[in-house]
């Protein structure tokens, strides 16, 4: 069966950035699976894999604009430290909730200074090229139940 929406999909995949640096893989045996056209997985790579079987294997490059987007400089801000009292050990790196009129979301902190924070909302792979190694393992339609849920059962 070849992949087409409301396909289960499982695959293995090796994801790279265009330095080599392994930024996800189930090459350790596991394996990924999930609803075709879903939105479960970024459009670019859903995109590759629409028409594919069982056994297939591609290398693909994603551009930033069909995965996490390109970065946008008005989700990056910097904010007083004195914000953060009560955050033990602020660190580049660390992720943290914030709140918006539009709900909350995470930011990551980009850069702490004496006097400032400088807080990134843009998503962690914004901008990034992503490279996929996938192995298509199994195709199958999807149960009504997971069609309803979203999820792949088992």
């Amino acid at each position: 069966m070849a992949i087409q929406e409301n396909s289960v999909v499982s695959m293995e995949y090796c994801l790279t950035d265009n330095q080599g640096n392994v930024i996800d893989t189930t090459k350790d045996g596991s394996l990924f699976s999930y609803i075709h056209g879903s939105g479960m997985i970024i459009k670019g790579l859903e995109n590759e894999l629409t028409g594919k079987n069982p056994g297939d294997k591609f290398k693909v490059a994603i551009s930033p604009e069909n995965a996490y987007g390109p970065v946008y400089d008005e989700l990056i801000q910097q904010v007083p430290i004195e914000q953060f009292n009560g955050i033990e050990n602020l660190q580049k790196g660390m992720q943290l909730q914030a709140q918006s009129s539009e709900g909350n979301y995470l930011v990551t902190v980009a850069e702490v200074g004496e006097k400032e924070v400088t807080l990134d909302g843009n998503h962690p792979l914004a901008g990034v090229e992503l490279n996929f190694d996938v192995e298509v393992v199994a195709v199958r339609e999807a149960t009504p139940e997971e069609l309803d849920s979203g999820q792949v059962n088992g």
